[in-house]
């Protein structure tokens, strides 16, 4: 079956930038189509024995009014862009439907109903959907030494003259004009304009400090140049500016920000809660916290504590044990950390794309926060966690989604979520 060219008439947008089609009622992912269009298209992967199959589109029989011409001659060959050949407004009414479809299969949430119907909103500085991202990391075909970005679900190289959603100093450091003896190449463009090449693996554990400005703080904060930082230039004020609005911080209150990184939702909750209140950070890469502890020295209210999330709050977790070929799961019992208090005021939590999981969820809930903000990258990990605060008595009571990354899939939500037993939001 893998090869065959079928013909297939697409549904709606699913999760991961795909639209559903069925050929003999078998579920069929399909990469750059539009629902309602009639395409052909190859099928890439899975069987009539599993669940579902993936297929690329070859032709377009019957297009969308939304489908336009790809501006990049690779669109639809690397992996990094899903919707080069949607109008960027369409691109942002697929993301929103979405993220409503993950919280009615996920949640059991109706967000219409709740007057929080998702618009996701552009992010300020982006006018065409190109040029956006300040982070590429640019894999090197072995072969070559010629640098470029991966086959879609490929460890293929694919060679690029110039990547068009990436950011105007990436583009002139010109990683893909030259051969390297190395893995990949990482290049960052700071907010400053400093352009930073690191070449992978053997600059791996070289540190090199780099500041990025947050105009929402009107502050720099550093950070090491590998490290987490949002690759739209716009979104880390954009990010501050909804969990501040979201949460109103108060003087003298208690703030938990959770997976924290170098600190930017705790030097933004620090500013807020004043020299009576407290923020409390928590971050396991090493590296960052060192960061977050030099962006908050001037905020003497302000802990850093370095570990996991979970590790901190003692919840247990899986660990691997016994063989590599069969290995046992068994659970590492949890101690929770003294340095972290028990109650807190409001919280933010910004986990990876997995989302904080059921056990984080109940720990972060029991500590009676009249307001969690929840940052997310994940639509799917963000309604699931939803469901488990609703769980632990928390309703949502606020969403924002942002295009923080035009021109693919990635949508970032922002939720509010508020005590049910309390009138807040």
């Amino acid at each position: 079956m893998i090869g065959e060219v079928v013909e297939l008439e697409v549904g709606p947008v699913a999760h991961g930038g795909h639209c559903i089609a069925r050929l003999d009622g078998q579920v069929v992912f399909v990469r750059h189509a539009l629902p309602g269009e009639r395409v052909l298209a190859r099928i890439t992967e899975g069987d009539a024995g599993r669940s579902f199959l993936r297929a690329d589109v070859v032709e377009v029989r019957v297009a969308s009014p939304e489908r336009v011409r790809p501006p990049c001659p690779h669109a639809g060959v690397c992996g990094g862009c899903d919707f080069q050949h949607v109008t960027l407004a369409e691109q942002r009414r697929l993301k929103a439907a979405v993220v409503r479809e993950q919280f009615q299969r996920l949640a059991r949430l109706d967000l219409a109903e709740l007057g929080l119907d998702p618009v996701v909103e552009p992010v300020p500085g982006d006018a065409d959907g190109l040029g956006w991202r300040t982070r590429v990391e640019f894999a090197v075909d072995p072969a070559t030494g010629v640098a470029g970005l991966r086959r879609h679900r490929s460890h293929e190289v694919v060679p690029v003259e110039r990547c068009l959603i990436a950011s105007p100093g990436i583009t002139e450091a010109a990683v893909t004009d030259r051969t390297w003896d190395a893995d990949s190449v990482e290049v960052v463009e700071t907010s400053h304009g400093q352009v930073v090449v690191t070449v992978l693996p053997s600059q791996a554990r070289r540190e090199r400090r780099i500041v990025e400005r947050v105009e929402a703080l009107d502050t720099d904060l550093a950070l090491d140049a590998r490290g987490f930082w949002q690759v739209h230039p716009g979104a880390a004020s954009t990010f501050v500016d909804a969990v501040l609005t979201m949460l109103d911080p108060q003087p003298g209150e208690r703030a938990l920000d959770l997976y924290a990184g170098v600190g930017l939702f705790a030097v933004a909750l620090a500013e807020r809660v004043g020299p009576l209140g407290q923020v409390v950070a928590v971050e396991s890469d090493g590296r960052a916290t060192g960061y977050a502890r030099e962006n908050l020295a001037g905020h003497r209210q302000a802990l850093v504590l370095d570990g996991r999330v979970d590790d901190l709050f003692g919840v247990p977790r899986h660990e691997r044990s016994g063989g590599r070929r069969r290995p046992a799961r068994r659970r590492r019992r949890g101690v929770r950390s003294p340095l972290l208090p028990h109650t807190a005021s409001v919280v933010v939590l910004d986990p990876p794309r997995i989302g904080a999981g059921a056990d984080v969820v109940r720990a972060i809930a029991a500590l009676g926060a009249r307001a969690v903000a929840y940052v997310a990258c994940d639509p799917a990990a963000l309604a699931r966690d939803v469901a488990t605060f609703q769980e632990s008595g928390y309703v949502l009571a606020g969403l924002r989604c942002f295009d923080a990354f035009p021109m693919t899939h990635h949508v970032e939500c922002v939720a509010l979520l508020t005590r049910a037993d309390s009138d807040a939001g």
